[in-house]
């Protein structure tokens, strides 16, 4: 590749060996002298973007390109003399892994605090699975990537799982009053979180393209308290209540030896088969299974279905290349842009975390509801 020879232009490609990269930067240690002519060569799943003198241009869509830079074979290495024969033109160029990331894992390391209209203040342990997918690569990269040679799943996955914990407390305040409504909820909640989270993704240039609840589990004393009030629900007099103390007894004693427990046991042995079938049915896999890029793509502004190889949006006429976002309305901003032109705030304004007034704890900006006491935030 020769991205610091003195005679020779570059060619410059890049493969994901590890299948874990999102952001890969050529040269990988520092910056480099890429110069005039250089051809550079885009995949079909990939977007590069050419840091010219430290700043950003456009992102290179699939195919063979050809940069312009300052810096001429022989002749730059003359003139840099006064820098040590080192080029002062830096060029760099970054490339973004456009493909969707599946079957990624988020759950909670420590139980979050939640407000049971029943129960009363409980926690819970909740995990699942997420799909991520570059979606604005000059956004990503300023955003999040930096000047790091190389950025994977790895480096952003436990920073995801902090924000989707976050919204998951935030949604579940708001959209469940008690976990005795959990069961046959999952698919709803689900697509509700996945909603919530797309606009705290898309600020920093990421799609969540889905995200799926496989467990919330509450601890073992609102375990028992959820199973005594299953009990108690199908007690709906004493005569049910004798018919289940008998069924108990009778199991009890099929456990014995003998030859009252041997009749039972045959009974058992009579329903083992129904048992085993409905044991050994296909279950339906809850993993995340990566789909096909959408040929169409959605306008960042206006939200409206846009060709994916546009340039601009067709029905609001913004840019498709986002390189920031205001932090107060989310607007997205301009190249060099000082305000936001459609709040007016600073552009270089960095979001606040919210405290809780009741326990003091730090919580990520937008929260609504604290995820160590549980209390709603002001």
């Amino acid at each position: 590749m020769g991205t610091n020879n003195v005679i020779f232009l570059e060619v410059i490609e890049w493969f994901d060996e590890m299948g874990k990269e999102l952001v890969h930067r050529i040269p990988e240690n520092g910056s480099g002298e890429i110069k005039f002519g250089a051809q550079l060569t885009v995949r079909e799943s990939q977007a590069a973007v050419l840091f010219y003198k430290g700043k950003a241009g456009d992102a290179f869509e699939p195919g063979r390109h050809t940069l312009k830079t300052g810096n001429i074979p022989i002749l730059t290495k003359i003139l840099t003399i006064p820098w040590g024969m080192t080029s002062p033109l830096r060029a760099e160029v970054y490339f973004a892994n456009m493909k969707i990331f599946p079957n990624l894992k988020w759950g909670t390391r420590d139980p979050v605090a939640f407000k049971d209209s029943d129960l009363g203040l409980i926690r819970l342990r909740a995990h699942g699975v997420f799909n991520i997918q570059v979606i604005q690569p000059v956004l990503f990269i300023n955003s999040l990537v930096g000047t790091m040679g190389k950025y994977t799943t790895e480096e952003i996955e436990e920073y995801l799982k902090r924000v989707i914990i976050s919204r998951f407390n935030d949604h579940m305040g708001e959209n469940l009053d008690s976990l005795f409504n959990l069961p046959g909820r999952y698919e709803e909640l689900s697509e509700g979180l996945q909603k919530r989270l797309q606009d705290d993704f898309s600020h920093f240039g990421l799609g969540l393209n889905d995200l799926y609840i496989t467990s919330i589990t509450p601890p073992p004393e609102v375990q028992k308290a959820i199973d005594d009030k299953s009990r108690l629900s199908v007690i709906q007099d004493l005569d049910r209540l004798v018919k289940m103390k008998a069924a108990m007894a009778m199991e009890k004693a099929a456990e014995s030896t003998g030859e009252a427990g041997s009749g039972m046991g045959m009974g058992m042995g009579l329903m083992m088969p129904a048992m085993f079938a409905d044991a050994f049915r296909p279950r339906t896999d809850t993993s995340v299974e990566a789909g096909p890029v959408p040929q169409t793509v959605e306008c960042p502004d206006c939200r409206h279905p846009i060709p994916k190889d546009s340039k601009f949006c067709p029905h609001c006429g913004h840019q498709q290349l986002v390189f920031d976002q205001c932090v107060n309305c989310g607007k997205n901003l301009p190249p060099n842009a000082k305000f936001c032109p459609k709040c007016g705030h600073p552009a270089d304004e960095k979001p606040v975390p919210r405290i809780c007034s009741n326990c003091k704890t730090e919580n990520l900006p937008g929260s609504a509801f604290c995820n160590q006491c549980g209390e709603k935030l002001g």
